[in-house]
């Protein structure tokens, strides 16, 4: 049985390496690394196929340090203290040291990422962990303070372009093949831009012609195939269509498309903290402020799947996900906070005003600051007219109220207290 397309693909050098371009360009962290040979322990956060593993092994390649590798999935404390005394035994300390790298970290126990501690701390290893998710969920405290944490992108259309043709050009078996590449498009939508995927259905296709054929390229043929093959998988592009999917039921009010969906994830082994954690992200970016409650009963659910577990679990995120479908929709917290943040990218420095100062010194009490600034509690109704933003901003709103009853009735209450900023 011939080696898969993109194990055949991987680079043996990092100038063949694509992607990552902010990490590996000249000012990248990645590149610092490499020029000054000093590795630090790494955790690379990002989705399937944007080459987690391959980058972990042309780094260590690249500073000439021993590698290994271990899955999550299948090793555990012994498989990891195996490796942690061979470097020991090779004399292998600081920044000479062994890579080990962990695919799947997220996978990780506490007691096994506890095992790590004392050979990360002392150097003799250097740990570089994969996982598509958020470490900061996933990764012990004491483990994550001792590592870098560097997001990995999405590859760009460009990427998977040059991926594609360098496969047809230059892979071992595929170069021997005549092939026309005459659409790409669900070539790389199928793969959800997963590289890995995306060039071994390439090769998938190019298959189902005989070696004395032209291989034609289309979207219609690469929809046909992928049809045949479709499945949940909770590591690729299924994962993220489906919850995908999922959400959107949500933020549709459809209630019956929550349900199917999120049993799509149960059936398929989805991990249910993930799945709560998203409904938590729903609850305030979906609903927010037409219904409050939304975001507390989010976190209630995400509590709860934690203490019961499959199989009960799923009637609680059940009874999130339809509840969420069914409340009245509001996004003005979601649009409010992107505005604010875009705003403040355009000027990162505006000035705060004296009035709203903190003056712990005399000097900055001699300055002025917090002066003029007044309590809103020894007003009537605890409130007071008075200036919040930078002066170059006064004027400014970010809070937009959406259609819900919630959300008029507080620009409602806005529009009486600040007459001019939030108009009818």
């Amino acid at each position: 049985m011939s080696t898969p397309l993109a194990e055949r693909m991987r680079p043996n050098e990092l100038s063949e390496y694509i992607g990552q371009r902010h990490l590996l360009e000249e000012n990248g962290a990645l590149k610092k690394a490499i020029e000054s040979k000093i590795l630090p322990s790494i955790i690379f956060w990002g989705p399937p196929g944007v080459g987690k593993t391959t980058l972990a092994n042309l780094l260590a390649k690249q500073l000439n340090r021993p590698f290994y590798t271990l899955s999550a999935i299948s090793s555990g404390v012994k498989d990891i203290r195996e490796i942690i005394q061979k470097a020991e035994s090779q004399g292998m300390f600081q920044t000479s040291g062994a890579v080990l790298f962990i695919d799947e970290i997220h996978r990780f126990s506490k007691s096994q990422q506890d095992s790590l501690l004392g050979a990360v701390e002392k150097g003799t290893i250097t740990l570089i962990g994969a996982t598509t998710e958020n470490p900061s969920f996933e990764v012990i405290s004491a483990l994550l303070s001792r590592c870098q944490v560097y997001t990995l992108e999405s590859h760009t259309l460009e990427d998977l372009l040059e991926l594609i043709n360098r496969a047809i050009k230059q892979d071992i078996l595929l170069s021997k093949r005549k092939i026309e590449l005459r659409e790409y498009k669900s070539l790389i939508a199928v793969a959800g831009g997963d590289a890995r995927k995306m060039l071994n259905l390439l090769e998938l296709v190019v298959n189902t012609f005989s070696p004395s054929e032209t291989a034609i390229i289309t979207d219609e043929l690469v929809n046909q195939l992928a049809q045949q093959r479709v499945r949940y998988d909770k590591d690729g592009e299924q994962h993220y269509d489906i919850i995908s999917a999922f959400i959107k039921s949500i933020r549709g009010s459809d209630p019956d498309g929550a349900v199917y969906w999120l049993a799509r994830m149960i059936e398929g082994g989805e991990d249910p903290k993930f799945i709560a954690r998203r409904l938590l992200i729903s609850a305030a970016e979906d609903v927010g402020l037409a219904n409050p409650t939304a975001l507390i009963m989010a976190n209630n659910t995400f509590q709860a799947i934690q203490v019961i577990g499959w199989p009960e679990a799923r009637i609680i995120l059940s009874q999130c996900a339809i509840y969420l479908a069914t409340s009245p929709k509001g996004n003005a917290a979601y649009i409010a906070i992107d505005e604010a943040i875009s705003t403040v990218k355009q000027d990162p420095n505006a000035p705060v005003p004296l009035h709203l100062r903190n003056a712990p010194t005399k000097l900055m009490k001699d300055l002025g600051y917090g002066a003029e600034y007044q309590y809103a509690h020894d007003f009537p109704g605890n409130f007071v007219f008075q200036q919040y933003l930078p002066d170059s901003l006064k004027n400014r709103t970010f809070f937009h109220a959406g259609s819900s009853a919630r959300e008029q009735e507080i620009n409602k209450q806005l529009q009486t207290l600040w007459p001019n900023k939030f108009k009818k």
